[in-house]
């Protein structure tokens, strides 16, 4: 596993290397080389992340051995996480070159964005709790910066309220890596699971400190994850944020460093995969689901309402680890990788109306389809795709997750599902109404379609929502999703892993 690291240590090297090459006195070199450096470390992460894919085992920093040193772990369910993130942010990052330029100080943004997936890359693989908050903070701290990158009264705003309520999150969560370590001494995850299922957590026999770290966990990653009610920050960031951001933190920010996290503390490291934690999940996931899609309706900034229904997706991802099956939990992943895709396509979408038009009001537009071509198709899309309609990848994850929750006895839950998403049809009926549909007014008879660097991703991620169906294949969903079930069903598999690649 040598060339685990590299998935962390590329995008981290790379972020330093763009902000020296301010150097270059040439503006069309200093912008090329910027370019160049980006694209081949996120490619290269990408890459690496799906060679690396099924060959599952730990590296051991500094030859420090199981349990002692820092190791960093590839399983079943960071697997995929994996692929999904660097994919989407190669995705952003092409979207970027052109979009980014009429904000300027390219090597600043370049530089952030590099620093935040190295963040999120570090949370995925990390084995160690202390340097999952560490890599938390890494991609968070780089994400203030960005959704304030516009520097305007709206973002300075929506970026103060992101890092305060942020900032209470992660002090949650260091609160809970405190005790957990007064418990164990010991910051392995895989440790820290093996001593806890020897003190009877799965039977409730464990120490208050540790139910308490389990409150702290569930608020912290929560407030990450944007779930209701601790989305509070979600609706003022994502549309003050540029475009590719927005679509890295719907994307896979608030899915890397929130809900994968989460899941990943308490199922795995807590052994808490039965009872109070689930039904958290489902309540949690329930209350988004509607209060999202409801709140989304409303809305007549293209972006906000987006923002939205990244709560509302949110809640179905949260509901489906929340029942805790085999299918649930399938559901759940499958469904996190295709929001990660359509809502990032849709992030993108609104980007490139509003790098065209100067405004993110869906009542200033009308028609956009006849001057935007690909905008408008992708866009119709990727609406189809998160209303769940078939045969796009929304229907089958959501598809998914309701017949869990009917197999796992919520029947009501299911129906409730259901209902959510004929609400999501109905928000992106209104989108694609107002936005690209219909005669075009005469004010924007002389707009373009975006630029062709911002085409090929809106392109290949709408191609990505008709293909992403296909992970239901037998075949492919056994080395896809199925792992992930396995690993966080019984956590003894996780400390198998460790141990056995660990010697």
């Amino acid at each position: 596993m040598t060339l685990l690291p590299l998935i962390v240590l590329i995008p981290l090297a790379a972020a330093f290397i763009v902000a020296l090459l301010d150097f270059i006195k040439d503006d069309f070199t200093r912008e090329l080389a910027m370019d160049i450096v980006s694209g081949i470390s996120i490619l290269s992460a990408l890459i690496i992340s799906i060679v690396l894919f099924g060959n599952y085992g730990t590296y051991a920093m500094a030859g420090w051995k199981f349990p002692v040193g820092i190791i960093l772990v590839l399983d079943g369910f960071s697997a995929p996480v994996l692929v999904i993130t660097n994919f989407v942010a190669l995705m952003c990052l092409l979207f970027s070159y052109d979009y980014i330029k009429k904000y300027g100080a390219k090597e600043k943004y370049y530089a952030l964005f590099l620093l935040m997936l190295a963040g999120m890359n570090g949370v995925i693989v990390t084995g160690d709790i202390f340097n999952l908050y560490v890599f938390l903070e890494i991609a968070s701290v780089a994400s203030y910066a960005l959704v304030g990158y516009g520097t305007q009264r709206e973002e300075i705003e929506a970026t103060f309220k992101y890092l305060v309520l942020s900032s209470i999150g992660t002090s949650f969560m260091l609160l809970g890596i405190g005790l957990v370590y007064a418990h164990t001494a010991n910051l392995n995850m895989a440790y820290i699971s093996e001593i806890l299922a020897s003190s009877g957590v799965s039977a409730g026999q464990a120490p208050a400190s540790i139910y308490l770290a389990a409150v702290l966990f569930i608020v912290g990653f929560s407030v990450k994850a944007a779930i209701v009610p601790f989305h509070a920050w979600l609706p003022d960031a994502h549309p003050s944020a540029p475009a590719p951001i927005s679509a890295m933190l719907s994307g896979v920010l608030i899915k890397t460093i929130g809900i994968y996290a989460f899941i990943r503390v308490t199922y795995i490291m807590l052994g808490m995969n039965t009872g109070v934690v689930p039904q958290v999940l489902r309540i949690f996931g329930s209350l988004s689901i509607m209060i999202g899609v409801l709140l989304a309706l409303g809305q007549w900034d293209f972006k906000r309402l987006l923002a939205y229904h990244s709560v509302s997706q949110m809640g179905y991802i949260a509901l489906g680890f929340g029942l805790a099956t085999p299918l649930g939990i399938i559901g759940g992943l499958y469904h996190l990788l295709n929001h990660s895709v359509f809502k990032s396509l849709l992030f993108l979408n609104s980007g490139a109306v509003d790098y065209r038009l100067n405004t993110r009001n869906l009542k200033k537009m009308g028609g956009l389809s006849e001057k935007m071509p690909v905008t408008g198709t992708t866009s119709m899309i990727a609406s189809l795709s998160i209303a769940g309609i078939p045969p796009f990848n929304g229907f089958w994850s959501k598809l998914v997750i309701v017949i869990a929750a009917i197999q796992a006895g919520h029947p009501l839950l299911a129906i409730w599902a259901i209902i959510g998403s004929i609400l999501t049809l109905a928000s992106f009926v209104k989108v694609q109404r107002y936005a690209f549909i219909g005669k075009i007014k005469d004010s924007l008879k002389n707009i373009k379609e975006a630029t062709a660097l911002m085409q090929v991703p809106m392109i290949i991620l709408a191609l990505a929502c008709i293909l992403m169906g296909l992970i239901l294949v037998p075949s492919i969903r056994e080395v896809i999703l199925d792992p992930a079930a396995k690993i966080l069903l019984d956590p003894s598999k996780y400390i198998e892993l460790v141990r056995g690649a660990a010697g």
